[in-house]
């Protein structure tokens, strides 16, 4: 795929098309988009979706949907601001339609089990292979979800490194992270950790390790994203312990060095210490 004139264009057996909605709020500012926001549909399929976010009556729109049948479709060019975030905010921002491109991927979400069935809050029933029981960062207990099938992770990825390359996309968050009292997807069914540390950071720690590691030394140690507002870093795993910096903040980067429980020893990549 390729990016002409802000809209997807398709390669060789891919299946994008384009169905443009007017529910937008014009063109981004100056050197946005930099951020990309990725979502579920919950709704029944992406034909229903794609109709409700380009139904003029619905104060809703998002840039692709992305079907189970790899379909993906262009509702809104991608330098144009859509409506898929709503009420959120992310570090010193708010409003975040003003600076994303919203990718909206066919999954029902959240199910709840019944017996021996899963079912989506519109009552549809799904095989046990296609549920995946996950705790939600959000929450503190396990729950039944969605699965996105393989393609769909895939074709999200590739769209997002073209993303990256064309508009210098920065960040790559979920909307469960900007509106965390409201919004739940893409929910844990979805890498989406794994998908912008292999996109944003895994080139830049190859390119130039320095910026993982103040102290210029290269490690092979995973790295991670705060998405608490802020995280408390102390001298021992124990919460009476003292604090060692100042605490981080939603969106840093931090590399993992061990884990021991809930626990986990951390350098951050923009502090020395």
């Amino acid at each position: 795929m390729k990016i002409e004139n802000h809209l997807l264009v398709p390669s060789s057996g891919s299946q994008v098309s384009h169905q443009l909605t007017n529910k937008t709020s014009g063109q981004f500012r100056d050197s946005l988009p930099d951020t990309v926001v990725i979502h579920f549909t919950a709704g029944r399929d992406a034909k229903s979706s794609i109709q409700t976010l380009t139904d003029p009556n619905v104060p809703a729109s998002a840039h692709l949907v992305i079907g189970r049948d790899n379909s993906i479709t262009q509702l809104v060019p991608f330098n144009t601001v859509a409506w898929h975030a709503g009420k959120s905010s992310w570090a010193d921002r708010s409003g975040l339609n003003a600076y994303s491109i919203g990718i909206e991927i066919d999954n029902a979400g959240r199910l709840d089990k019944q017996g021996e069935e899963y079912l989506s809050w519109f009552k549809k029933s799904y095989a046990a292979v296609e549920v995946f029981q996950g705790i939600h960062r959000n929450e503190s207990v396990a729950s039944y979800w969605h699965r996105y099938t393989p393609e769909q992770i895939e074709i999200v990825e590739q769209i997002v490194r073209l993303l990256c390359e064309t508009y210098g996309i920065k960040l790559i968050l979920g909307h469960e992270e900007i509106s965390p009292d409201r919004k739940i997807d893409p929910g844990p069914a979805f890498p989406l950790d794994k998908l912008r540390n292999n996109i944003l950071y895994a080139n830049r720690q190859q390119d130039d390790p320095a910026a993982f590691d103040p102290a210029g030394q290269t490690t092979d140690y995973p790295t991670a994203t705060v998405t608490a507002y802020q995280l408390n870093v102390r001298s021992k795993p124990s919460a009476n312990s003292d604090l060692v910096i100042e605490p981080l903040t939603k969106g840093e980067m931090v590399q993992i060095l061990e884990t021991k429980g809930k626990w986990s020893k951390v350098k951050s990549c923009k502090r020395a210490g």
